[in-house]
């Protein structure tokens, strides 16, 4: 009994791995503080202890005196500075990851879609990066012990891609109740660029009040792509896709979820004519340097694709195969 509780007391622990904004009226910070920070998407001790001063000072009455009574509380319960790399290597082992219902797929990517990180994404119309996003809303929802990280789920779409009738045929084949599976993932449609920024903040306060392990933006780039056109206004796009991303990164680290982002692609006129793949994935250095990890999907035979690791700081360049099928993304058939 005794060890039973211990181990509830740990999982419990393992759920909440940030400090709630609240949490700062302990140490001082006034209840209205602490909502205008909610409001302007600072829900959680972590974002006000890795935001610069400036980026706080631009919430609405929160002066440079307010943000350093701010910064001294977060200090104290988000202790910042040098760890040894084997204090880092040991909080890496407890890093989970989710399966993409391929086991090749799985292995290529050393067990599956690392949580706490971005991974990108890219390749032309129809090679699977939708449907891969369609199963990891299903499998992470499953037991640790199966592949998942038993949180749910949520799902931005700038084009008009979701389909939950998908969610109910992956939950059928993993035995769980569609109706359960449904419920736990939240889904919005953005239209435009503003609105995809705008809702990374309303992610942010579901975040710190339920436990989620991934975050789809399925694609991330569509909407910077049209919102912004020509040479005059690319230094404008970039940087806000560069706020967008570092947005991302933000929610990655603050909630030790997965965030995964589907990408266009280019055709890339520099390439050699005669290259097999002379497509280029949009965005440029800006969402290179964002994305941890990097995949290339492409086209094969029938239903099955291959996805490529273009980049990535853990996983060496290779490939595997793997299917789309009526139930999501599966192992290739011979």
């Amino acid at each position: 009994r005794e060890e039973e509780e211990e181990q509830q007391e740990e999982e419990e622990e393992g759920v909440c791995a940030f400090h709630h904004i609240s949490e700062l009226e302990n140490l001082g910070i006034s209840h209205q503080d602490c909502q205008k920070l909610a409001d302007a998407g600072f829900c959680t001790v972590e974002s006000i202890a890795n935001a610069t001063g400036r980026k706080l000072q631009e919430v609405k009455g929160i002066s440079e005196q307010k943000v350093q009574k701010l910064k001294e509380a977060a200090a104290k319960l988000v202790p910042q500075g040098f760890v040894t790399a084997a204090m880092e290597l040991q909080r890496r082992q407890d890093i989970i990851s989710l399966s993409t219902g391929s086991s090749a797929l799985d292995e290529l990517l050393q067990g599956g879609i690392e949580t706490g990180s971005l991974t990108e994404m890219f390749g032309e119309f129809r090679s699977g990066k939708t449907q891969l996003c369609h199963t990891l809303c299903v499998t992470c929802q499953l037991p640790l012990d199966q592949g998942g990280g038993e949180g749910k789920a949520m799902y931005i779409d700038t084009e008009g891609c979701f389909r939950p009738n998908r969610l109910v045929a992956i939950a059928e084949r993993y035995g769980v109740n569609p109706e359960q599976v449904l419920e736990n993932v939240v889904f919005a449609r953005a239209h435009n660029s503003e609105q995809q920024m705008e809702l990374l903040k309303q992610a942010a306060a579901l975040m710190s009040e339920d436990r989620f392990v991934l975050l789809v933006v399925d694609s991330a780039t569509a909407h910077f792509r049209t919102d912004f056109s020509g040479r005059g206004e690319l230094s404008e796009r970039q940087q806000y896709l560069a706020q967008f991303l570092r947005q991302l990164q933000r929610l990655a680290d603050d909630y030790g979820l997965a965030v995964v982002l589907t990408n266009q692609v280019v055709a890339n006129p520099d390439g050699m004519s005669f290259a097999k793949d002379n497509t280029k994935p949009i965005g440029g250095n800006i969402i290179a340097h964002a994305s941890h990890t990097r995949l290339r999907l492409k086209k094969a035979r029938g239903e099955t694709r291959i996805c490529e690791v273009y980049d990535s700081p853990s996983i060496a360049e290779s490939q595997c195969t793997f299917a789309l099928g009526e139930q999501g993304v599966e192992d290739a058939k011979e």
